[in-house]
């Protein structure tokens, strides 16, 4: 409903208007409270399994796009070939469109647009553009209650369990071997996408640092909880035993006390 691939400026405005028409007449008081979550790679990676999936035919043809209440022009997004689709792109095809839509994706994806005129590129100079796209990206991803890094998949699968209390039938699997770690590229070829994706570096290089924070937090907690469960089972056990024994004690003084009195009454 709210297109290919929508998001975070596609999704906040369109996944509330959705969910109310799907919502029963008599729930429209009550205030529904979204989770939006992601998952980030490796931008060197990601960009280019993206161009190997471009290479075998995939579109983004039903991606809508939208921003403050339209699509952009053809002007303000135009395509990088002139066919249904890009199949049998080169590397050097795919890095040479500049408006291509893989460069920066993840900043692009996570930040409000509205903020810098969505697809209008001279709403305003490409430098403060991109400041404020990186941090509105950051801003973003750190108000969500769960993020994940596809490089720890464990870690990801941790913090999602507990962030959401839900547990997963199988552990993750960490996948090092990918399409994209499949591709061979020189020095220069790396350089350059890194370049294309500056914003989406920084932003990784953010996100790790975030991550790491949460993961381990959230651990502390954890050890913190089982700390306390132990003390408090201790505590009770003592509480039990100390509840126990004086009723033994007594009831044993009571045997030999009704023992000596009938033996008195026999002397």
């Amino acid at each position: 409903s709210c297109g290919l691939h929508a998001d975070w400026t596609e999704l906040t405005n369109c996944v509330p208007a959705i969910m109310e028409k799907k919502d029963c007449p008599r729930n429209h008081s009550h205030t529904r409270n979204f989770y939006y979550i992601t998952m980030l790679r490796d931008p060197v990676s990601r960009y280019l399994s993206e161009w190997k999936h471009v290479q075998r035919g995939a579109t983004w043809k039903t991606s809508l796009h939208m921003c403050d209440g339209r699509s952009p022009t053809p002007d303000e997004l135009p395509t990088c070939y002139p066919g249904d689709d890009w199949s049998g792109v080169s590397l050097r095809e795919f890095m040479d469109c500049s408006y291509n839509l893989a460069n920066n994706r993840q900043v692009r994806m996570l930040a409000d647009l509205s903020l810098v005129g969505c697809y209008n590129l001279t709403f305003m100079n490409e430098s403060e553009r991109n400041t404020i796209l990186l941090q509105s990206a950051k801003n973003n991803l750190k108000n969500m209650a769960f993020f994940g890094l596809t490089e720890f998949q464990r870690k990801t699968q941790f913090l999602f369990e507990r962030t959401f209390n839900l547990k997963f039938i199988s552990p993750f699997t960490q996948f090092n071997i990918t399409r994209a770690s499949n591709v061979e590229i020189n020095e220069g070829a790396r350089q350059r996408i890194e370049e294309l994706n500056f914003l989406d570096m920084q932003l990784y290089e953010y996100a790790k640092d975030l991550f790491q924070q949460r993961y381990h937090h959230t651990k502390q907690l954890e050890h913190q909880r089982d700390r306390q469960k132990r003390r408090e089972e201790r505590r009770l056990q003592r509480e039990h035993r100390d509840h126990q024994w004086p009723k033994e004690d007594g009831a044993a003084e009571g045997t030999v006390t009704e023992d000596y009195n009938s033996q008195v009454v026999r002397w």
